[in-house]
């Protein structure tokens, strides 16, 4: 009896070290332990969306960086993402940085677009050119529900109103 307590002791700490051993693996190549290598850079948004920290950066698909934090900016009211980009990577002083979705339902992460400046950013430096993240839900909505000026070309009861219209004109 005794025997097999510790045999299913020994089991389960063989278990947990083995779960213990691939978490390690796991953070340790996905960027989550360790400092961040590369250099930091930022960008201002009027609107971040659902842009979190640890989001992707990516240039032409493949990720080249990582979203370290997102800040609101208290004199500006702008939100500042700051980003580790990977040190190989050089971007050119007029490269461009917008918000995109990864899918219709997913996240959010960083799409750098180069530009054709001859000089390369340095750490610390600022996306001039910027795209904030578009509200779909908003856009659906306008689509669905136009929304027109003070005056009213054709009211929403249109198709009444010129029913009604015949039915007044042999009378007049």
């Amino acid at each position: 009896m005794a025997s097999e307590q510790w045999t299913e002791t020994g089991i389960g700490a063989l278990v947990l070290g083995a779960a213990a051993a691939f978490l390690i693996y796991a953070l340790a190549h996905a960027g989550g332990l360790g400092g961040s290598s590369g250099y930091e850079v930022s960008a201002k948004f009027g609107e971040v969306g659902a842009l979190a920290s640890g989001a992707d950066v990516r240039l032409a698909g493949v990720k080249v960086g990582t979203v370290t934090h997102i800040d609101l900016d208290p004199k500006t009211f702008m939100a500042k993402a700051s980003m580790v980009i990977d040190p190989k990577i050089q971007l050119p002083t007029d490269s461009t940085v917008k918000i995109t979705q990864d899918s219709l339902l997913g996240g959010q992460h960083l799409a750098i677009e180069p530009g054709g400046a001859a000089d390369n950013m340095k750490p610390g430096a600022q996306f001039e050119n910027v795209q904030g993240a578009v509200d779909l839900f908003g856009l659906i909505g306008q689509v669905l529900r136009p929304q027109t000026g003070a005056a009213k070309p054709a009211d929403a009861g249109a198709a009444p109103a010129g029913a009604a219209a015949p039915a007044s004109a042999p009378g007049g």
